[in-house]
């Protein structure tokens, strides 16, 4: 089937994921889009989030991950929480875990070669993250979601700047 408009934007779609969205994968989804937004390519990316599991559905994230957000001038107040689906690998470009658990849960998941391609560790762009997993804070205080969200725009920035070169228009196109 021929695309009726060919100079359709096909936006680059990124998932992250952590335990039960509803504080790490969502502070990332949120700076992860703020960050294409500020370069202007917000329109070219689709920025979301999911769970591994299903306890949280439907709920909005954490009152600590909105709260910490919104000190760096964030909004998380729109998330609700969802559960990754098989389905995701095809609807998105790249599929980000949180920590390496969730990587091997969905390297478990992944019924092909190129769903496995698809999955990184959100760290392993950042080449000052300081450990490898992005901890949960969600037994810990306020502070601790302000450190985890310090990582996760830190590995964020690392991918962004990574992939921006790939989601930015070629200049004839501007």
């Amino acid at each position: 089937m021929v695309d009726p408009d060919p100079f359709r934007i096909v936006p680059f779609r990124v998932v992250f994921v952590c335990t039960g969205n509803i504080c790490r994968s969502p502070m990332a989804e949120v700076v992860f889009r703020a960050l294409a937004v500020r370069a202007g390519v917000g329109e070219r990316v689709v920025s979301t989030s999911a769970g591994t599991g299903d306890w949280h559905v439907g709920e909005r994230a954490d009152h600590r991950t909105i709260a910490a957000l919104e000190r760096r001038g964030y909004d998380g107040s729109a998330h609700r929480a969802k559960q990754f689906t098989v389905t995701a690998f095809h609807d998105n470009d790249l599929v980000i875990a949180l920590d390496r658990t969730h990587e091997r849960i969905l390297r478990h998941w992944a019924q092909a070669e190129d769903h496995r391609d698809r999955i990184s560790l959100l760290t392993s762009f950042d080449p000052g993250a300081a450990v490898p997993d992005v901890p949960d804070p969600y037994y810990a205080d306020d502070r601790a979601f302000d450190d985890v969200l310090g990582m996760i725009e830190s590995a964020s920035r690392a991918l962004f700047r990574q992939l921006e070169p790939a989601i930015r228009p070629p200049r004839s196109a501007i």
